[in-house]
C-alpha cells in the first residue's frame, strides 16, 4: 500500500505534479476526483518522492481541506485522491468544542486513524449537506481541534447513527437512500440488528446453529413455564435492546418455592423475591405476554470468584475486505449485575489474565475467533448493505461449549479501557476506514458488481 502526501503549491493553473512512478503510469490522464468533485487537470512530473502537488486554482476548485497522506487510485483517464469518507450520525451541539455531545471524544479518536490509513474523513448529520451546490460542511479533527470545511459528497458513507430511535426518523431514512441511490455512494454498516432476525439467520446455517441458546420471541407464560421445566434460570430481554438494557435474569431454584428476578434500573442492580411466576411476570413487565421481548436460555457459565463471565469479540472488514478479529476481552460480572457490562459494575480482563484466573480450556482463543468468523461471514451475505463491523457477546459454559448471546453492528467500545487493550483499541478504529478505502476501489473498479451486491441482499 502506497501513500502519498498531497500538498498545495502557489500556482494558477491546472496542473498536477506526480512522482515516478506514478506519473509514467498516469501521464496522459486529463481528470482528477476528490470525492464527488471531478476537475480537468493536466499531469506533470515530480523530483519529489510520494508526494503530490496540486496548484492552488484547482486545489479550491476541488475543495481539499488541507495537506495529508492519502491514496491515489488511477482509473479511465481519472486520478482518485483520498478517499473522502464521511461518517453520517445525529445529535450535534452547534459548537466546535464538542459538536457530537458526549460523542465527540469518540469521533476525535475515529478521525485520528485518517492519516495513518490515508484518507480524508469528516463527520456529518442531515443539517450540513447542501443537495444543490453538492457539498457538505464536514466537521474535522487534527491537533488543533474540530475544524468545519465544506468538502463534496464523499466516496463512502460509514453509519454511526446513536440509536435505532434516530435511525427510523423519515429525513435521515431519505437520506440514506438518496446517497445511496441517486449518488451510487456506497453506505456501510447501515442499521441496528435485531435479536430475533439474527437468531433466525444463524439458525438456518448449521455451522453456527448449535452456538444458539434455545430463544423464543415475544413469549406467552406457557411458553416460560416450558422453558423453566428444562432449565433453572432464562434471561428475557428486549429484542431491539442494547448496552444490556431492559435484561431480566428469572431464577428458580430447585430446593424453593419461589422466583427471583435479577434486573438493573436507574443505575440499580436489584434482586426481588416472587411468589409465583405470574406474580413476577405481571409485576416487572406489566403483563405475562411478552411482547416485543425474548425469553432465553439460561447458561451455566465458566466463573471468576463466583462471578460468571462472557466475551466481547470485535469483527472487522480489513483494506482486502476480509473478516478479521480485532479484539477480543473477557468480562466479569459486577457484584448482583444481571449482565457483564462495564455500566453495571463488570470489569474486563484480557484473554491471556483470564486464562490465568478461569477453568478455561488453553485453546478458546483460536475457537472463539473461529467461530464469530464464521458467524460474520454468514452475517455479511444474508444483511443488506455492505457491513464492516460486528461486536459479539459470547459466553462458555462449564463444558467448554460456545454460545452466543448477541451480535451488535454498532459495539460498544467499553473493553478498550483496559490499558493492555489500546493497540487493539487503536487497530479497530483504523479498520473501518481501512474498510471505507477498499469500499472506494470497489465502487470506482467495479462499480456494477459493488451495487449488485447491495440491491439483491
Amino acid at each position: 500500500m502506497t501513500l502519498f502526501f498531497i500538498k498545495k503549491i502557489p500556482d494558477q493553473t491546472n496542473d498536477v505534479w506526480l512522482p515516478e512512478p506514478l506519473y509514467s503510469e498516469c501521464n496522459q490522464f486529463e481528470s482528477i476526483a476528490f470525492g464527488h468533485e471531478l476537475s480537468q487537470c493536466k499531469v506533470r512530473r515530480s523530483k519529489e518522492f510520494a508526494t503530490i502537488s496540486i496548484g492552488e486554482l484547482l486545489w479550491n476548485k476541488l475543495t481539499i481541506p488541507y495537506e495529508n497522506k492519502v491514496h491515489v487510485i488511477a482509473h479511465e483517464g481519472i486520478l482518485h485522491i483520498g478517499p473522502l469518507i464521511g461518517i453520517f450520525t445525529a445529535g450535534f451541539t452547534g459548537t466546535l468544542l464538542r459538536p457530537i455531545g458526549d460523542r465527540s471524544l469518540f469521533f476525535a479518536k475515529l478521525l485520528s486513524m485518517e492519516r495513518k490509513v490515508g484518507a480524508y474523513t469528516f463527520v456529518f448529520g442531515a443539517n450540513h449537506i447542501n443537495w444543490e451546490s453538492g457539498k457538505i460542511k464536514g466537521l474535522f479533527h487534527n491537533s488543533d481541534g474540530w475544524k468545519q470545511f465544506e468538502v463534496p459528497f464523499p466516496n463512502v458513507v460509514y453509519d454511526r447513527l446513536p440509536n435505532r430511535k434516530t435511525e427510523s426518523h423519515t429525513v435521515l431514512k431519505s437520506i440514506k437512500t438518496k446517497l445511496q441511490q441517486e449518488y451510487l455512494i456506497p453506505w456501510f454498516n447501515p442499521g441496528f440488528f435485531n435479536k430475533w432476525e439474527i437468531h433466525q439467520i444463524f439458525s438456518a446455517h448449521p455451522e453456527v446453529a448449535h452456538f444458539l441458546p434455545e430463544t423464543i420471541a415475544n413469549p406467552t407464560m406457557e411458553e416460560i413455564e416450558a422453558l423453566f421445566k428444562k432449565y433453572s434460570h432464562i434471561y428475557v430481554k428486549p429484542i431491539n435492546g442494547s448496552l444490556g438494557l431492559g435484561i431480566h435474569h428469572i431464577i428458580k431454584p430447585a430446593d424453593e418455592n419461589a422466583w427471583y428476578c435479577r434486573f438493573r434500573q436507574d443505575d440499580q442492580n436489584y434482586l426481588r423475591k416472587y411468589k409465583s411466576l405470574e406474580a413476577l411476570l405481571r409485576h416487572q413487565f406489566k403483563t405475562t405476554h411478552l411482547k416485543g421481548l425474548l425469553a432465553q436460555q439460561g447458561i451455566g457459565l465458566i466463573r471468576y470468584e463466583d462471578k460468571p463471565i462472557d466475551f466481547r469479540i470485535h469483527t472487522n472488514k480489513d483494506e482486502s475486505g476480509h473478516w478479521k478479529v480485532s479484539a477480543m476481552a473477557a468480562k466479569v460480572a459486577g457484584i448482583g449485575s444481571v449482565t457483564t457490562h462495564v455500566a453495571s459494575g463488570g470489569t474486563v480482563k484480557t484473554i491471556d489474565e483470564i486464562i490465568k484466573l478461569a477453568p478455561l480450556p488453553t485453546d478458546i482463543a483460536p475457537k472463539l475467533e473461529q467461530a464469530v468468523l464464521k458467524m460474520s461471514s454468514i452475517l455479511e451475505k444474508e444483511i443488506k448493505g455492505p457491513l464492516g463491523e460486528i461486536g459479539y457477546d459470547v459466553g462458555i459454559d462449564k463444558n467448554g461449549r460456545i454460545w452466543l448471546f448477541e451480535a451488535n453492528s454498532k459495539p460498544g467500545r467499553s473493553i478498550f479501557k483496559h490499558p493492555k487493550l489500546r493497540e487493539l483499541d487503536q487497530q479497530s478504529r483504523a479498520l473501518p476506514i481501512s474498510y471505507a478505502v477498499y469500499l472506494t476501489k470497489k465502487a470506482i473498479y467495479e462499480p456494477e458488481v459493488l451495487f449488485n451486491q447491495q440491491r439483491t441482499k
